[in-house]
């Protein structure tokens, strides 16, 4: 709208003639683009962020039927429910990211390989209580856990969320702002479940509504 405002200023501006303001007008272009930088700074940000983190040159090569086997299996989404609500019961806080198209290799980097296939005894162990791995985030990708005690990014805007939410839930804001990751959150305080996506957190799942957010991408 701000910008449709100045178009139509400036037509009426040159209808006019008023030359001094079309030349005012004719030389803000570095302005505004200065301008444009600091107000799109976070959504820039994550653009890049997620550039950055794709393989483009292995895109390239990959064969339609690799692309094909990748994703999660019926099995994969019924061990996390399994896990989320077994820990949910016992107030076992979890974090468990899910990586979908952006690969997440620097995330993985900042916690210790895994490399196991994702069942709920695994997940439930991690996360126990008074363990190395406990307060850090798992990653998986395509039915295994690749990765665990990771540390994921802070939100851009941490100021804006609720203080009732802990830093489990606030790590998977940010989580979700800069990657197209499904973060799954059991509260350590309450047992709630929570799911991270696109920047935003909704609480309260169940079993049967948990599953929604974790099919999207199920093979065959």
């Amino acid at each position: 709208r701000g910008g449709m405002i100045i178009v139509g200023f400036y037509l009426l501006a040159a209808m006019l003639h008023l030359n001094t303001i079309t030349w005012i007008i004719n030389h803000m272009g570095q302005l505004v683009l200065t301008a444009l930088i600091i107000i799109f700074q976070p959504e820039l940000r994550k653009a890049l962020e997620q550039l950055g983190s794709k393989n483009i040159i292995t895109d390239l090569f990959i064969s339609e039927n690799s692309r094909q086997q990748e994703g999660y299996t019926e099995k994969t989404v019924n061990e996390i429910t399994r896990a989320a609500f077994e820990m949910g019961k016992v107030k076992t806080g979890a974090l468990i990211v899910i990586e979908r198209d952006t690969p997440l290799p620097e995330i993985e980097r900042t916690g210790i390989p895994v490399d196991g296939i994702v069942t709920s005894q695994l997940l439930i162990n991690i996360f126990e209580h008074n363990t190395p791995l406990h307060d850090g985030a798992v990653i998986i990708r395509d039915g295994k856990v690749y990765a665990a005690g990771c540390f994921l990014p802070k939100p851009q805007k941490e100021e804006l969320i609720s203080k009732a939410l802990g830093s489990r839930h606030r790590a998977a804001i940010g989580m979700s702002e800069v990657f197209d990751a499904v973060i799954v959150v059991v509260s350590e305080e309450t047992g709630t479940i929570s799911v991270a996506e696109n920047g935003n957190l909704t609480r309260f799942y169940n079993k049967d509504t948990l599953r929604k957010p974790l099919t999207p991408y199920l093979v065959t």
